[in-house]
């Protein structure tokens, strides 16, 4: 074993199904520590486990505990992060320092992607993707979430882009570095909360195997990086995205007079915007969770089918 692959602790039960070409679906452990209030937080993330088992995959969340990188964290450890609201967000540039530090992180999606394209975890399932921010033309704010998309072959599941960014802003960014944005079974590219952010998704699939042969194929003509599934929060669940712009603006201008910079931006924004609507984002983020989660795992499983791996 070289240095790098003892810094991973792979769990039993992902490891095996690696192994075996078995479906396995990544997830992020920051917004179990940031994401949900206690013990909602939680109940979501052994949720998200129960939905993903459901379907036939097994759920694989990535985290650093004790500095080694975990991949398919315990019930105990989901707890553990649950409960310590002062275990800090973890990014895909951070992961050197937090390690060699020895303590614990809440990987977010750019780190989380590191994890599953370093242990060939091929989907990854999350509420809302990081992307460019409002009036990123004078701050230049920009997730590191776009840049790993496309470093590492995993097919992301998500709702679109968090409420707090410009969704024209981050489709374009994914064009410009070859990252394909598929709806399944939606025109409109969601915005987390809401079903629709105003803009659409540049292509639209309504079948199964007609998306994961999209996702081979990317792979198989030669391209290294990521492919974008969206599909929205559940229309009941949703909150109407004029709303929640509308409260995303004021918050952010508040966040920039108080000084919030960098990574504290976006759990800033949300906690507040969470505030304003008396918890109906914290119930939106849950069903979008669980939905993603689903679909996910779906994914997963269709791409091991031997007919659809063989077919490309």
């Amino acid at each position: 074993m070289s240095a790098t692959d003892a810094l991973f602790s792979v769990s039993e039960e992902v490891a095996d199904a690696l192994a075996e070409g078995r479906p396995v679906v990544a997830l992020e452990s920051s917004g179990v520590v940031q994401g949900l209030p206690h013990p909602l937080n939680l109940q979501t993330a052994l949720d998200m486990d129960k939905t993903i088992r459901a379907a036939g995959a097994v759920p694989a969340r990535t985290g650093i505990v004790d500095g080694r990188f975990v991949v398919g964290m315990s019930e105990q450890q989901v707890e553990l992060f649950a409960t310590t609201p002062t275990v800090p967000k973890v990014g895909a540039r951070d992961l050197g320092p937090v390690l060699a530090g020895g303590g614990h992180g809440g990987t977010t999606v750019s780190a989380s992607l590191v994890a599953a394209g370093r242990t060939g975890i091929e989907v990854f399932a999350v509420a809302g993707i990081g992307g460019v921010h409002f009036g990123a033309q004078r701050t230049f704010d920009v997730s590191a979430d776009l840049v790993e998309f496309t470093r590492h072959k995993v097919a992301v599941v998500c709702a679109g882009a968090k409420s707090l960014l410009d969704p024209a802003l981050t489709l374009e960014y994914l064009e410009t570095f070859g990252v394909p944005v598929v709806g399944y079974r939606c025109d409109d590219f969601p915005a987390y909360y809401s079903v629709s952010s105003g803009e659409r998704n540049p292509r639209r699939v309504d079948d199964l195997a007609e998306l994961v042969a999209a996702v081979r194929l990317h792979w198989a003509v030669g391209n290294t990086g990521g492919f974008l599934v969206t599909h929205p929060i559940h229309a009941e669940d949703a909150l109407p995205a004029d709303e929640v712009y509308t409260l995303v603006r004021e918050k952010q201008s508040e966040a920039e007079a108080a000084g919030v910079r960098g990574q504290d931006v976006t759990p800033a924004i949300l906690g507040a915007v969470g505030r304003a609507t008396r918890g109906r984002t914290a119930e939106a983020n849950r069903s979008v969770l669980l939905s993603t989660s689903a679909l996910a795992a779906e994914v997963a499983v269709a791409l091991k089918e031997p007919a659809l791996r063989e077919g490309v």
